[in-house]
C-alpha cells in the first residue's frame, strides 16, 4: 500500500473510532444571565449607534446641555423686548375722620382699587448693541458643537465594542477549528502509534497541541461572552444577551487621499468649532462687563384704573362734589440708573472677563495645534491599519496552505509532529492578527472620523 492511501486510511479509520479512542476535554460550563425567549434581535453598527444615543449618559448629558443653551438663547432674546403683565390689587385702610387728618397718606378712600397692564422696558448699551443675544447665540453654538463631539465620540466606543464583539466571534469560530484539526492530529497521532508507523513522542506532542488548543478554544469563549456583554450594557436599556450582531468589518470605507481628509477636518470639527464659539462668548462677556459701568434706563408704563371703586366710571370718596369721573388712566416712570462708587466691583469683574477670554484665545491655539497633530496621527493610523489587512489576511492564507501540505507530509511520514503542531499554532495566530487588524482599520476610521466627520 502506498505510504497516501495509507496514511487516508488511517485518518478514516481515526474518524470512525476517535470516540472510543480519545475522549473529548470538558468544558467549563460559563454562567449567563437569564433573558427573554425567542429569535434573537440582529444588531447592525447603526443600529447599535442608534441604541446608544438613547442610553449613554455622557452623549445624554451633553445633549441636555445642548437644548438648555438653546433656551437661553430664547431668554436673552425675549430679555432684549418689552415685557408685559397684569396686575389687580386691593387696599383698605381704616376709615378717618371727619377731620381729615390725612390718615389714608397717598390714598383718597378707605378701599381702593388697582388693576394695571404694566410694560416694563430696561435699555442699556448692552440693549443697543445685542451683545446679551450675541453672548447666548455663541454659548449655543458651542453647545451644539459639544454634542457633535460627544456622537463622534460615542460612534467610536461603540465601533470598538461592536468590532470587539465581532473580532470575539471570529477568533472563537476559528479557536474551535483549530481545537477540531488539533483533536484529529491527536488520533492520527495514535492510530499511527499503534500501528509502530510513529514514536511515542509524536502522540505526547499531539496530546499537549490538543489540549492547549481546547484551553484556547475555552478563552475564546469566555471572551466572546465579554465582548457581548460590555456591548449590551451600552445599548440596551435593559441588560439582555439576547441578540446577535452583523459581521461587517470587510465592507469597511475606503480611505480617502490626505488632501481631501485636511479639507474635510478644516471645514467640519466641532473641536475648532467649540473652541472658537467660547472665544466669541467670552469677546462678549468682556462687553458686557464693560457696559455695566454705563449708565441704563427702566421704562415702565402702565395702563388702567387706580380709584375707589372696582369700575370703569366712579366717585372719588374724597371729593364727591365732582361726581362720576373716568378710572381709566396711565402712567410712565422712567429711571436712569448711573453708576458712581461701587469699590471696584465692576472694574474687578472687567478684568475677570478679560482673563476668561486670554484663557478661551489659548484653547483655541491649544485646539487648532492638537488637531493638526492628531489629524496626521490618526490618518497614518488608518493607514496603516489599512496596510495591515491586506497583509495579514495573505498571511492567514499561506498559513492555512502551509498546515495543510504539512498534515499531508507527516501521513505521508515525511514531517514531524512538532511540525504539524507549530502550523497549527501559526495559522491559529495569524487568523487571529487578521482578525484584530480589520477590527483595528474599522476603529481607525471610526476616530478619523471624529475630525472630519463621515466620509
Amino acid at each position: 500500500m502506498k505510504p497516501l492511501s495509507f496514511a487516508i486510511a488511517l485518518l478514516l479509520g481515526a474518524a470512525m473510532g476517535a470516540g472510543a479512542q480519545t475522549a473529548p476535554v470538558p468544558s467549563p460550563s460559563l454562567a449567563h444571565p437569564e433573558g427573554p425567549a425567542g429569535a434573537p434581535l440582529v444588531v447592525t453598527l447603526a443600529d447599535a449607534l442608534q441604541r446608544a444615543k438613547q442610553n449613554e449618559p455622557a452623549f445624554l448629558a451633553a445633549a441636555a446641555e445642548a437644548a438648555m443653551a438653546r433656551e437661553d438663547r430664547v431668554q436673552a432674546k425675549a430679555g432684549m423686548l418689552p415685557a408685559f403683565s397684569y396686575s389687580t390689587q386691593y387696599i383698605g385702610n381704616q376709615g378717618d375722620t371727619p377731620l381729615l387728618t390725612g390718615r389714608f397718606v397717598s390714598m383718597d378712600g378707605v378701599n381702593m382699587y388697582r388693576s394695571w397692564l404694566v410694560a416694563r422696558q430696561e435699555v442699556s448699551t448692552g440693549t443697543f448693541t445685542r451683545t446679551p443675544l450675541r453672548r447666548a447665540s455663541a454659548l449655543d453654538a458651542a453647545a451644539q458643537a459639544r454634542l457633535e463631539i460627544a456622537q463622534r465620540g460615542l460612534v467610536v466606543t461603540v465601533a470598538r465594542l461592536y468590532y470587539a464583539f465581532v473580532s470575539a466571534q471570529r477568533k472563537y469560530a476559528t479557536a474551535q477549528q483549530t481545537e477540531q484539526q488539533a483533536r484529529r492530529f491527536f488520533e492520527i497521532a495514535q492510530q499511527q502509534e499503534r500501528l509502530g508507523q510513529v514514536a511515542r513522542s509524536d502522540t505526547v506532542k499531539a496530546e499537549l497541541s490538543y489540549r492547549q488548543q481546547h484551553q484556547a478554544f475555552d478563552e475564546a469563549t469566555l471572551a466572546m461572552d465579554n465582548a457581548r456583554l460590555a456591548l449590551a450594557v451600552l445599548i440596551f436599556p435593559i441588560f439582555t444577551e439576547n441578540f446577535s450582531v452583523v459581521d461587517d468589518m470587510q465592507s469597511a470605507p475606503a480611505l480617502p487621499p490626505f488632501a481631501d481628509v485636511r479639507s474635510m477636518a478644516e471645514r467640519g470639527n466641532p473641536d475648532l468649532r467649540a473652541a472658537s464659539e467660547l472665544l466669541r462668548a467670552a469677546g462678549e462677556d468682556v462687553r458686557l462687563a464693560k457696559y455695566a459701568l454705563l449708565p441704563s434706563l427702566a421704562i415702565e408704563a402702565v395702563y388702567g384704573i387706580e380709584a375707589n371703586r372696582y369700575a370703569l366710571h366712579s366717585v372719588v370718596d374724597a371729593q364727591p362734589e365732582l361726581g362720576v369721573l373716568p378710572n381709566l388712566g396711565y402712567a410712565v416712570t422712567a429711571n436712569v440708573s448711573v453708576p458712581l462708587w461701587d469699590w471696584g466691583g465692576l472694574r474687578s469683574k472687567v478684568h475677570q472677563s478679560q482673563t476668561r477670554r486670554q484663557q478661551a484665545q489659548a484653547t483655541l491655539s491649544q485646539t487648532q495645534r492638537q488637531l493638526v497633530s492628531n489629524l496626521y496621527s490618526l490618518y497614518n493610523e488608518a493607514l496603516t491599519a489599512r496596510d495591515a489587512v491586506a497583509n495579514l489576511r495573505r498571511a492567514a492564507e499561506l498559513s492555512a496552505e502551509s498546515l495543510r501540505l504539512t498534515t499531508l507530509r507527516y501521513q505521508a511520514g515525511e514531517s514531524t509532529a512538532l511540525e504539524v503542531v507549530d502550523a497549527q499554532n501559526t495559522l491559529l495566530q495569524t487568523r487571529n492578527a487578521a482578525d484584530d487588524a480589520e477590527a483595528r482599520y474599522r476603529l481607525a476610521i471610526a476616530q478619523l472620523q471624529t475630525l472630519t466627520g463621515s466620509f
